[in-house]
């Protein structure tokens, strides 16, 4: 019994000079954490291929059946998409589309459609930037 009192003594005694003995990083493992996606995914390609004029079954084609319909006002769809992962970021995109007599009047929310001239743009500017990468390639053979 006397070995054992005299054991803790040295073990508590000793352990004061603990935070000077250097320790190896130990990595604790952390419980893992899943990303979770909400609603109906909303893309810019998605967008740019609504108009004006379009009839509920085609918008519903193109996007999908929406997350939200107002039940005293069936003439105006909301979708919505949440992307989380947990302590990293969030994201969250909504649309709302309107309709008059079966067809869609006006779209607002998160992403605008783009023109035509728009994309002509986007496109020609792509393509400048191929452009000096083909001649290289050219060059070489």
């Amino acid at each position: 019994m006397k070995y054992l009192y005299f054991t803790v003594l040295a073990l508590s005694v000793g352990g004061c000079s603990l935070p000077q003995i250097k320790m190896p990083d130990l990595k604790i493992p952390r419980v893992y954490k899943l990303s979770v996606q909400q609603g109906n995914v909303i893309t810019q390609e998605m967008i740019d291929r609504l108009k004006p004029g379009m009839t509920r079954n085609q918008v519903e084609y193109v996007m999908g059946r929406p997350v939200l319909q107002d039940p005293f006002d069936d003439d105006q769809w909301v979708y919505l998409y949440t992307m989380e992962v947990p302590d990293i970021f969030m994201q969250a995109f909504k649309m709302v589309l309107v309709f008059e007599d079966d067809t869609l009047v006006t779209i607002t929310g998160d992403f605008i459609p783009t023109t035509a001239e728009e994309r002509a743009q986007e496109e020609a500017q792509e393509d400048s930037q191929e452009a000096p990468a083909g001649a290289m390639s050219d060059e070489t053979s």
